[in-house]
């Protein structure tokens, strides 16, 4: 009998078999390096390889079970990190020439936090220049990732190359982050699962250079948030991310799990979230889950709307732009050639706010926030869509205003979950026309947990979408 590739199997599955001895750490590195040196030339996902570093780091976690020490939940599991995110001793390029060689010091803590349990990082990934050069993942240094389902269509972004990875069997966990769907607008594009905790759930450090803190946007709006196939790998990493760190005075303690609520959990579903208009596959999409959920025992309630969102989306981006333009000069230059024009038409099209407008924007962001958690307080989960269309092609966003504002649109309930900073997992509901499509399940501060479990609810029932070989390039691809 032939044994699948181990690549295949998921992150728990993995992590059981090199716990019990079912398979070495070693192997199942190279299983995972092979799978990378197959696709990724196709898809152009992982930038750096960390290919001796990952065997060695294998190799002592198999002398560790060897002597009997007790090994991590994620003992051996291979992991990617975006090009934002530092591993020790590799570069943190963040996509672009002029940090090609800004070598990291230390470890971010999310990946510290993955190391510890056990896991092992395979490499890096690629993201949008900088984060800041649109939704597509194509980096100045590493250029385009390719989605895998249609090599002619957008990966999603920011977080595209561990979506892909991910989505390709290159890794069973990607590391990603995000501040308005960086993370759940590459699952739904590539089919995989994605987390964005709240704000405060995970403790990280996302200062760039030198030891000055950003201010109140990127401190409040950004969170590190995983990638995997399956909801159980989303959850395991989510247990070992989560905690306490003094180095992250935002990270509080709350337990993983809440209270149990009373009675059937309700959910309040809304496929077109401020009545902008969602492709009729995402809103099949939509439907597909919410019938799912109910079929699990959950009170579905058609609502009309989310609570104040084209105010919340007017207050996010009038704060990220004034707190963004006084830079706006040096990283414009950074950007590189054609880079820049993502970030161009938000600060054209939207001028900073001056001192005392800042200040109250500040106090219509604690509003829109506490309008929020009062609908949470009625309906404990919200259903919608990651992005409401399918996946788009290419730089539509930075193409014209027209893309801008379509891609814009697409992304409104991930910018506003965000910028309430309550958690959302992404989760797959199955195919249209070929293409992956799923939906987000968005809950009340701190209840990751019920967002997972009703996300497991809807993948039990209409299954889980990859690994998948990328799709070759057609004659019009």
């Amino acid at each position: 009998m032939v044994r699948d590739p181990l690549w295949k199997m998921s992150a728990t599955e993995q992590a059981e078999a090199v716990r019990t001895a079912g398979i070495s750490a070693v192997e199942l590195i190279d299983s995972h390096l092979e799978r990378i040196a197959e696709v990724n030339p196709r898809v152009n996902a992982v930038t750096q390889l960390l290919a001796e570093r990952a065997r060695a780091d294998a190799a002592r976690t198999d002398r560790r079970r060897a002597a009997g020490e007790e090994l991590g939940p994620l003992a051996g599991v291979p992991f990617t990190v975006k090009e934002s995110t530092p591993v020790e001793g590799v570069p943190t390029t963040f996509g672009t020439e002029r940090f090609r060689d800004l070598v990291a010091r230390a470890d971010a803590l999310p990946v510290a936090r993955l190391r510890a349990a056990g896991a092992v990082p395979i490499g890096h990934s690629n993201m949008p220049t900088l984060i800041l050069a649109g939704m597509h993942t194509r980096s100045e240094l590493f250029g385009d990732t390719a989605n895998p389902w249609h090599p002619g269509l957008t990966p999603g972004g920011s977080s595209g190359g561990d979506a892909v990875a991910v989505a390709t069997g290159m890794a069973p966990l990607g590391l990603g982050n995000d501040s308005g769907g960086s993370v759940r607008i590459p699952a739904q594009f590539c089919g995989v699962a994605a987390l964005k905790p709240s704000t405060g759930r995970f403790p990280a450090d996302h200062r760039i250079l030198g030891p000055d803190d950003p201010g109140p946007a990127s401190q409040m709006l950004v969170t590190d948030g995983p990638l995997a196939r399956s909801v159980a790998d989303l959850r395991l990493a989510y247990e070992v991310l989560a905690g306490t760190d003094p180095r992250d005075p935002r990270a509080v303690p709350v337990p993983l799990r809440g209270e149990p609520l009373p009675g059937p959990v309700r959910v309040a579903v809304v496929a077109d979230p401020g009545g902008h208009g969602v492709h009729p596959a995402v809103r099949g999409a939509v439907q597909a889950a919410a019938d799912a959920l109910r079929d699990a025992g959950y009170e579905v309630c058609e609502v009309e709307d989310v609570p104040r969102l084209d105010e919340a989306l007017d207050a996010y981006g009038r704060i990220t732009v004034t707190e963004f333009a006084p830079t706006w000069p040096v990283v414009r230059k950074l950007l590189g050639d054609g880079g820049d024009r993502y970030i161009a038409g938000a600060m054209e099209r939207t001028p900073p706010a001056s001192a005392d407008e800042f200040m109250k924007l500040m106090g219509t962001w604690m509003s829109i926030r506490r309008s929020w958690a009062e609908f949470l307080d009625a309906y404990p989960l919200l259903l919608g869509p990651s992005f409401t269309e399918p996946p788009v092609e290419p730089g539509l966003e930075s193409r014209d205003e027209a893309g801008r504002a379509r891609v814009g649109s697409g992304m409104r309930l991930c910018t506003v979950t965000s910028f309430v900073g309550v958690p959302a997992v992404a989760v797959p509901t199955g195919l249209a026309d070929g293409l992956p499509c799923g939906v987000q399940i968005v809950g009340r501060a701190f209840r990751e947990d019920l967002c997972l479990d009703a996300a497991r609810a809807v993948e039990d029932r209409l299954g889980v979408l990859t690994p998948v070989d990328p799709r070759p390039v057609g004659p019009t691809g």
